[in-house]
Formats: structure tokens, sequence, C-alpha cells
């Protein structure tokens, strides 16, 4: 029976031991042997040390490693915390301080980032998955897989233990930390993979980087269903012929990504030249997919059945839409209906239900929600809402999109309440940007914003009110990207002498992008 996170490779190693269990590139691994190295990895954690609770960072890019790091740490008993080896330094010894890591697991590719992260963090003991000649008090993954097993563990999992933390934007200008435990995670993973009706033979190309929530779906989802998961290397993320190829020969019945990655396989994916009948689920979630391709992938996709899955990385997933048609959708393809682990309300700004048809933010209550935010109990009491009709404590989680239901009892999405947005797969905070730009020495003052040139271009820009008549955009540009993720620098910057206001004094953000396109 499935309790933990880690019954689900101990029961599939049972029943599926010869069958692939995760797969990369050239290099893959059945479920017997993934088993036998996590067991490795969790027995040299113990040996280190490692206790119940304990948080451990997985810094890795897309490879077969982060599989084996995710299952040995939660056999361990500790928590895993996905690092993004993309993001700038100061911001991945923020979330190690921020969470107490003292041992990072990672592999040799990375060792020149390592040695330069170490430099910066005070917490850090080991690292797993480099040589110690190349970074002090460093394990090689060939001594992990060296380690002799002698019986089980001694510890007991609960399913209220945590399990995992995923680091967010945040509108202080630092990363949030949405922990999960093993119950939430399991749940999640129970639900999905009969809502999608896996088997063991289904192969689920798994895009999503680890430290992107989509990516449980791919971690624990289809090895619960003793499913091959198809980590798909960085390379072949940025190429969509190469990518389509790939899906190609690894025959993928199951895609779950972003609409971005989607929609650049109909753009430069050649897909008129690739034979894709094996795909039998498309599955995206993050932000609103463009329905003119949408509808071109159904095109060359007749036999795929497609899925538009939302719920955010809080309470993993709360509702879906199916569909093989899109025949009535003209602008945006609703949420869908919220599955039968959940329930919701949609309310006003006073908390109240509206009635249906109107909009209001959407609370969701699930067993697939979060414990909190790490270290952050005051945001984490601000995103809960408690029931006050009922005679027991009932916790929602505010998820600041506002929804209505239509009359087939979908629930269609609106836009957001507050300053976060969806934009390339990411939630980026307006905010966390913001905060980044208020603290370079030579800018007074600035504002985000989003701009809306049509429903396929949407762009994040900055105004920016310089200090004196040497700031450059330029030199602001390298400093978002120094202390921000890519995925959340502007795409342009903009010097202005003042910015539009309210008659209190409050910037008018509204106003920002017609006041700099009218100049």
């Amino acid at each position: 029976m499935h309790t933990i996170l880690p019954h689900i490779l101990e029961n599939s190693a049972r029943t599926y031991p010869d069958r692939e269990a995760f797969r990369c590139g050239k290099a893959s691994l059945t479920y017997a042997q993934f088993h036998h190295r996590t067991e490795q990895l969790a027995h040299q954690l113990h040996l280190l040390g490692v206790q119940k609770g304990d948080r451990i960072g997985i810094y890795m890019n897309r490879c077969l490693e982060t599989a084996i790091a995710v299952y040995g740490i939660l056999r361990s008993g500790a928590a895993y915390v996905p690092l993004d080896p993309n993001a700038p330094l100061s911001r991945i010894q923020f979330v190690i301080e921020d969470c107490g890591i003292r041992h990072l697991v990672t592999i040799p590719k990375l060792t020149k980032k390592i040695t330069q992260l170490l430099q910066g963090s005070s917490t850090v003991k080991y690292v797993l998955g480099c040589s110690h000649e190349e970074v002090n008090r460093a394990i090689s993954w060939e001594t992990i897989f060296n380690v002799s097993l002698k019986g089980r563990l001694p510890l007991r999992i609960l399913e209220k233990d945590l399990a995992y933390i995923m680091y967010t934007s945040g509108s202080t200008g630092n990363p949030k930390g949405i922990m999960h435990t093993h119950g939430s995670g399991l749940a999640y993973a129970k639900r999905s993979a009969t809502l999608y009706g896996l088997t063991e033979t289904d192969r689920v190309a798994n895009h999503a980087p680890l430290h992107f929530d989509i990516s449980t779906f791919g971690y624990f989802t289809a090895p619960l269903a003793g499913a091959c998961t198809i980590i798909l290397p960085d390379s072949y993320t940025k190429l969509p012929a190469s990518l389509s190829e790939l899906m190609q020969s690894e025959r993928i019945s199951v895609w779950y990504s972003v609409p971005l990655a989607l929609i650049q396989l109909v753009l430069h994916g050649v897909l008129e030249k690739r034979d894709l009948t094996s795909l039998r689920w498309v599955l995206y979630g993050g932000e609103n997919f463009p329905v003119k391709y949408l509808k071109e992938l159904m095109h060359r996709w007749p036999q795929a059945t497609f899925s538009n899955v939302y719920g955010p990385a809080e309470i993993n997933q709360c509702t879906f839409y199916h569909f093989t048609e899109l025949s009535e959708i003209v602008h945006q393809v609703p949420l869908g209906e919220v599955w039968d682990i959940a329930e919701y309300k949609i309310v006003d700004e006073n908390n109240r239900d509206v009635s249906k048809g109107e909009t209001g933010e959407l609370l969701v209550r699930t067993v697939t929600m979060m414990i909190g935010y790490w270290n952050n109990e005051k945001r984490t009491k601000a995103s809960i809402y408690r029931d006050p009709t009922s005679h027991i404590d009932l916790e929602y989680y505010r998820t600041g999109d506002m929804v209505y239901e239509d009359g087939n009892g979908n629930l269609v999405f609106l836009g957001r309440n507050d300053r976060q947005i969806k934009l390339r797969g990411y939630r980026i905070e307006l905010d966390e940007i913001e905060a980044i730009l208020h603290k370079h020495d030579d800018v007074v003052e600035a504002a985000a914003v989003v701009l809306e040139e049509g429903e396929d271009t949407p762009r994040i820009i900055a105004a920016v009110i310089p200090a004196n008549e040497a700031v450059e955009a330029a030199g602001i540009e390298r400093f978002c990207r120094s202390h921000l993720p890519p995925y959340a620098v502007p795409d342009e910057f903009f010097l202005v002498q003042e910015l539009p206001r309210t008659g209190t004094g409050k910037i008018k953000r509204s106003e920002i992008a017609d006041s700099i396109l009218t100049q």
C-alpha cells in the first residue's frame, strides 16, 4: 500500500523490476537498478548524519541522476530542494541559507559552479556527486554506488512529514519556498495517474526541469503506474526539430509541458516529417495556450486527447479540461472542472460566495495542498482562508486567480488579482522585479508591467528613473540578469524622467505602457 512517496518506487521495483524506469539520452535504469541506487544514496546520506526533516539541495541540469537524488533523499527521510543551475548564484545562495541546506547533490559537469557557490555559503558541509579532488568534502557518485546495503534504514516516514520544498518568485524580492508533504505529493500522483489512465506501457516525456512543479508528474505519477519517464536533455529542449525527432524515436505516449514548448514545436519542430502517432495524451499547464497553435497541433496529432491542466504549485493540480476538438472555442480554453479530491469556492473581495456565472477569486481545499511557505508564517497565514460558516476548521488556499463558472460547470480564468503573472510557463512576481531594480544604486524609482501587444506576444517592460544621465539601460539589464532567473528578466528597459501617478502620488501602472509608447 502506498502511504509515502518512496513506496512508489518500492512497489514498481517489485512489480516491474526489468522495465525501464527513467531514461535520459542513451542512459537508462530499470526499476530494480533504480531502486538499488536510490537505496545506496539514502544509506550514504544516513552515514553523513542526515536526519528526518533535513533539507537537501539538488543542483543539477536535466539528467538521470535527478531521479536518483529525488528518491534517495526522500528515502533518507530528508526533504529535497530543487535548485535551478541557471539561476544567479546569489539567488541559489539565498535558498541554501534560508533552508539551512547542509548537503548538496550534484553532477561533475557543475563542479565549477559548485565551487563558486560554496564560496558564498556558510551552511553546506558535504557535496555529493563531485570528486573530492575538485571540491572539498565531496563524495563521488562512484563512491555512493559502492555503498553496501545492510538492512533497512532505522527510520519511519509518515504521510505528514516534509517531502520537498519548491521555491518560486516572492513579492519581497526573495523567493518563497512551497512545502509539500509525502501525503500531498502522493495524493497528486495517485489522482493524476488515474485521471490520465497511465499504465506500465506508457512513455512519459518529462520536459520540465526539477525546480518546476510540473516535473512531479514525471517523477511521481509515471513511476506510480510503472511507466517509463523520458527526461529530455537540456540541449533538446532548445532545439524543437531535434526534440520532435527524439519524441519520435522514444515513442512518447504522454506529453506534459508549458504551452511555450508546444508552440515552438508547431513553429520550428518540422512536425510534418515526424511520426508521432504514439502520442495519446498531450497535457499542458502554467498559462493560457493560444487557440491557433492548439488547433495546428490537434491537426497534426488527431489521435491524441489534449488536457488543460490547472493548479498553482501550492496545490499541485485541481482542475482539468479534456478535449479532442476546439470547434466552439474561439479565444481561450476553460480551466475545466474541479477534480474529485478537491472542493472550491469563488468569492468576492469580501469573501462572500458569488453567484454562478459571476467573477471572483478561486479558493481551493484539497489533500494535495501545501502545508505552508518555508520560514514565512506571515505569508502562509495570508494565503489561507478559513470558512467561518463551518463548524469544523476548513482551510482553503487563496489562488489569487479570478475565475467564473460557465453554464457547463467549467471554470474560466480571467486573470490575477495581484501582481503575479504567468508568462513563458513560469509564475513571475512583478513586485519581485521591482524590488531588484530598486536595489541598483543608480535607480531612483522603477516599475515593471506587462505589455500586451497581442495574445501571443506579451512582454515584461521596466520603466526606470535613473539617478543621472550616465546611467544606461544595458547596465541595468546586466544587474537584473545577475539577480533574477532568466525568465523573470524584463524584455525591455526604458529610462524615463517620471512615472504616471494618481492624485495621491501612487504610481499608475495601468498607464505606464501607454506613456512609454507615446514618447
